[in-house]
């Protein structure tokens, strides 16, 4: 799929002090280098844990984060599966880019994604995107189970828009 930009103060907190004084280009030592790339495995963890957790099967799933970028390599069930994961990752806190290296076992057409702004809600997003607000239902369900309820998504997230069936 590529590279993903996102929103890298929005979403869960992965990162320590140290990560945060990386990225203020404070001069770091050897030491605090060290620890940061144990933040950055013990983070790609926490990412990794939470992808078994929602259900969302990739076979050999590996995560490297380097910077505020994750690179995610393995195998998913689907495409489906795989934006997924990507939108885990990329709705973290403190990672700007997801580099998709994800295979998939059965291909299909790529969702299109949203980031939600300031003011927006589910049926207002399904209106620009589908032209009916009542499609809201197609974007939550797409993006079960990181979304538990219609009513709580966040400036800075990023969802996926699945494509509309053609009859």
């Amino acid at each position: 799929m590529g590279i993903f930009s996102f929103i890298k103060d929005a979403g869960e907190k992965l990162f320590g002090k140290d990560k945060e004084k990386e990225e203020e280009n404070i001069e770091i030592t050897e030491a605090k280098k060290e620890i940061i790339r144990k933040e950055n495995a013990k983070a790609s963890q926490r990412l990794l844990d939470t992808i078994k957790g929602l259900g969302l099967t990739v076979e050999n799933p590996v995560i490297d984060i380097e910077g505020n970028t994750a690179i995610i390599y393995g195998l998913a069930d689907t495409q489906a599966v795989r934006e997924k994961i990507v939108l885990v990752v990329g709705n973290s806190e403190g990672i700007a880019k997801v580099d998709d290296r994800l295979a998939v076992k059965i291909e299909s057409p790529e969702a299109g994604f949203h980031t939600v702004e300031r003011g927006e809600n589910l049926s207002k997003i399904a209106k620009e995107h589908y032209g009916d607000a009542n499609k809201y239902t197609m974007i939550f369900e797409a993006n079960k189970p990181m979304l538990k309820d219609p009513d709580r998504i966040y400036p800075g997230q990023v969802l996926r828009i699945p494509r509309l069936e053609q009859k």
